[in-house]
């Protein structure tokens, strides 16, 4: 539940979004939908990448994460293109570090590190008719949070009426292990950056607005991204 402050602790319900693809129960390859949101556009300086990791060393990185609540699997790697592989690149940015870039015509997210660097992401993004660009803030974040779906979604699908009291947090439910929630001007917008088990969505437009990356991507990101970091959404 959101307090006064516009604020939710981990673990309390979160209102999230389901899109699409729904099988009776939301599936780590369930994506989450937001309403449309009129944020501005903006454009930055791209990027030069440096050498990445090799497929060891990304079975080492998205290896299991077996401390968790709930245990995460190992990803398999061979299923995401190399280049998604988490990295460090060369990021031309007027931005603070910390400030997180989002990048859907190139299905990457980056946090800018500083001195013309950044840490650099792969990620699944909105499918065409829900993308947007604009900025916008975390507003708050959550550790395995409860998914509730919303009115407009249990009205387009039925069975989605069954989790209108909250479904648990678990490797099954749709927000994943950790979640950024996007506000602005106080208000959340619908949008997240969420963590996903499924490495065939990165490098896609799957979504209805949201962005999902690597449970072990988001893991790394969430531990170092304070409430009220700045957000930046790029024009596809």
């Amino acid at each position: 539940m959101i307090t006064d402050d516009g604020m939710a602790d981990a673990g309390q319900r979160d209102q999230g979004t389901l899109p699409g693809h729904w099988s009776g129960r939301p599936s780590r390859r369930s994506f989450l939908v937001g309403s449309a949101v009129s944020l501005g556009a903006l454009g930055l300086a791209g990027c030069v990448t440096t050498d990445g990791m090799t497929r060891a060393e990304a079975e080492k990185v998205y290896g299991p994460v077996p401390n968790e609540k709930f245990p995460i699997p190992q990803v398999d790697v061979t299923k995401i293109d190399p280049k998604y592989y988490r990295r460090t690149v060369r990021y031309d940015s007027k931005e603070a570090p910390g400030t997180i870039i989002v990048d859907p015509g190139n299905y990457y997210v980056y946090r800018i590190e500083g001195e013309g660097n950044a840490t650099r992401y792969g990620a699944n993004v909105g499918r065409q008719g829900f993308l947007w660009s604009g900025e916008a803030y975390v507003g708050r974040k959550a550790e395995w949070p409860v998914w509730t779906p919303p009115k407009e979604m249990i009205q387009r699908q039925p069975e989605a009426r069954k989790y209108a009291g909250g479904m648990p947090g678990g490797l099954d439910n749709p927000l994943g292990a950790r979640t950024l929630y996007l506000y602005q001007n106080g208000v959340y917008t619908l949008y997240t950056i969420y963590s996903t088990s499924d490495p065939e969505t990165i490098g896609t437009g799957v979504t209805s607005g949201c962005t999902g990356l690597l449970s072990q991507d988001m893991l790394d990101l969430y531990s170092r991204t304070p409430v009220k970091t700045k957000v930046i959404v790029l024009p596809a």
